[in-house]
């Protein structure tokens, strides 16, 4: 009989990626709370450090708006626009200069149809029903099996639909850091920020980017138990 219960795979594999993905989450915002509260020489605020990344880029499409909440940045392909939390939008701190840059990188990205978010666009329909469905289905498969044998189907189409947000996480991981490298190299070439700024900002992108590699983590840990759990229970 299979079961979805509290294994040794989940104490192997997923308590530690999520003690990681925890850790991340902690280095993000403590790295940001410390580099916003630092003002950058030039007073560059986000809204003018995402400004300059679409200049350098010749983008001339693309709007940038206010947003509320914290660490809420975001670019929105479908309409073109590029949303700035409260403290980064208006604010002339080196955590705000980095975001934004980063923010507007995907911008740059989507202009120049960079292959790795066409990737991970194209699977986001799949991810989205893989991330609902996925283990619930591979857990009803593997409950209905033992009664008929057809059933142990909807453990395969569970797993690979939960695979598929594991791809999706990532495929993530090169357009993130493609984003920060493109941020990175704008901050540097338009010197918007020097030294020690420079540096801040990069932490800031780099603890980000961590958030992104723990996620992945935890959805590799969940499906490699996944498999490990229904593998093992078959060859009973």
């Amino acid at each position: 009989m299979y079961y979805y219960g509290l294994d040794l795979y989940y104490f192997l594999l997923v308590i530690p990626a999520l003690i990681l993905a925890f850790g991340a989450q902690i280095l993000v915002k403590s790295t940001y709370k410390r580099y916003s509260g630092k003002p950058n020489s030039k007073g560059i605020t986000g809204a003018q450090a995402a400004q300059a990344v679409l200049k350098y880029y010749g983008i001339n499409d693309v709007v940038i708006q206010p947003i509320g909440g914290t660490l809420t940045d975001n670019f929105n392909p479908k309409n073109n626009v590029i949303s700035l939390s409260t403290g980064v939008y208006s604010s002339n701190s080196i955590a705000a200069v980095g975001i934004a840059c980063h923010e507007a990188g995907h911008a740059a990205q989507h202009a120049e149809n960079y292959k790795p978010i066409q990737v991970r666009n194209s699977i986001v329909p799949i991810c989205n029903i893989g991330s609902h469905l996925g283990i619930p289905l591979a857990i009803l498969g593997a409950f209905l099996t033992p009664y008929w044998a057809a059933f142990s189907y909807l453990v395969y189409i569970g797993l690979a639909l939960y695979a598929a947000v594991f791809v999706f996480h990532l495929v993530t991981l090169p357009v993130e850091f493609n984003a920060s490298r493109r941020a990175l190299k704008v901050i540097t070439e338009s010197g918007l920020l020097y030294g020690d700024e420079y540096s801040g900002a990069r932490k800031v992108l780099t603890a980000a980017a961590m958030t992104y590699v723990a996620s992945m983590l935890v959805a590799l840990a969940n499906l490699l138990r996944l498999l490990l759990r229904f593998a093992g229970n078959r060859k009973r």
